[in-house]
């Protein structure tokens, strides 16, 4: 029994020895005195709303002056476009759809619902924009509507200008347009607010892809004379009137006068006589009128359309005209542009000395 009890008391002691020299290691292991390891935050982090393709292009864009514009409407996806402030549209698009026929761009809903002239929106006029975005609604007409308005769009030829209301002496008298006339002519374009297609929008037009209103005009000149610049072309600023001016480029490269002056080539030098007398558009293969209008594309920086030197033209001038890469070509010949026009042999309305505004009207309609 003594000797139990003493085996019994000796465990206890040991065991009493080893829990203070384990409690002793423990208040001194580098581990006991550590802070407790930092909970990790699992929280997701949130993803970035990614950017709608007009906000893209604004951030693509290091101009102050950019502006996007968005397009919108029954069948409309074409994609925004980069435009600038204070300059003329230049990328507005062309919309197709099976069975109907485009009807131009508004800025808003109900303007595009009711085929607004006065405030259809194209390359005619300067890019207004707040907050650096805009959005225009297109409207859509039927091919049966479009085919019973029969539009007709003058494009009006006018060539030297004069401050003299007596007008010019000489055989080219008839081609100079008294000032005060031409001013009479652009205001009355400006006031009634016809609208001014670009050539794309004639193009799509012809094609019966695109509606163009009634009261729809387009001004060019020919040879850019030295009185086009001095006395017309102040003229077109006043009234922010779209023109065109069909250039010699191997007579004279300048550059575009005004915002509202598109150039636009009269050939390189093919506005003199050829070997028979007549001129030499006439005269020359489809390989060299090919290339004198790509020499002279290389100077304006463009194609797209073109005007027969002395309204002379061919078969094979049509030929070449095409193989230098233009879609499209006047002439002299009087008429309307209508849906289904030959585009290499577009008509005009010869402007000549003395048309005063009663005849003007007589020929663009009220």
């Amino acid at each position: 029994m003594v000797c139990t009890a003493a085996i019994v008391g000796a465990i206890a002691s040991t065991i009493a020895v080893i829990a203070v020299l384990q409690r002793s290691a423990g208040t001194n292991s580098p581990t006991a005195s550590m802070s407790p390891a930092p909970t990790r935050d699992t929280t997701p982090t949130p993803t970035p709303t990614p950017l709608t393709p007009a906000e893209r292009l604004l951030a693509d864009s290091g101009d102050a002056n950019a502006c996007v514009v968005s397009f919108a409407g029954e069948a409309i996806l074409d994609a925004p476009v980069l435009e600038q402030r204070g300059l003329l549209y230049a990328h507005l698009p062309i919309p197709m759809r099976e069975g109907a026929v485009f009807a131009g761009w508004y800025p808003s809903p109900q303007d595009a619902a009711a085929f607004a002239q006065a405030s259809r929106i194209n390359g005619a006029d300067a890019v207004v924009c707040t907050d650096r975005q805009i959005t225009l609604y297109g409207a859509w007409k039927s091919p049966q509507g479009v085919a019973a308005a029969d539009v007709g769009v003058p494009i009006l030829m006018y060539h030297q200008f004069t401050t003299r209301p007596e007008g010019e002496s000489g055989w080219l008298r008839g081609n100079y347009a008294y000032i005060g006339d031409f001013d009479a002519h652009m205001a009355y374009l400006a006031q009634q607010q016809f609208y001014l297609p670009t050539w794309d929008e004639l193009s799509a037009f012809i094609d019966g892809r695109l509606f163009l209103p009634a009261r729809s005009a387009i001004v060019t000149d020919d040879d850019a004379d030295q009185t086009w610049f001095d006395l017309a072309v102040p003229v077109i600023d006043a009234h922010k009137v779209l023109a065109t001016s069909f250039m010699i480029t191997a007579y004279r490269q300048d550059p575009a006068p005004s915002p509202y002056v598109l150039r636009r080539s009269h050939t390189h030098d093919m506005h003199q006589g050829g070997d028979n007398g007549d001129g030499r558009m006439v005269n020359w293969t489809a390989d060299e009128i090919a290339a004198d209008l790509v020499a002279s594309a290389g100077v304006l920086g463009v194609k797209e359309v073109m005007a027969y030197p002395f309204g002379d033209y061919s078969d094979t001038a049509k030929q070449g005209v095409a193989q230098a890469g233009f879609t499209m070509a006047r002439t002299i010949e009087p008429g309307y542009v209508r849906i289904g026009t030959d585009k290499l042999a577009l008509p005009t309305i010869r402007i000549d000395y003395g048309m005063g505004l009663d005849a003007f009207i007589g020929l663009v309609g009220r």
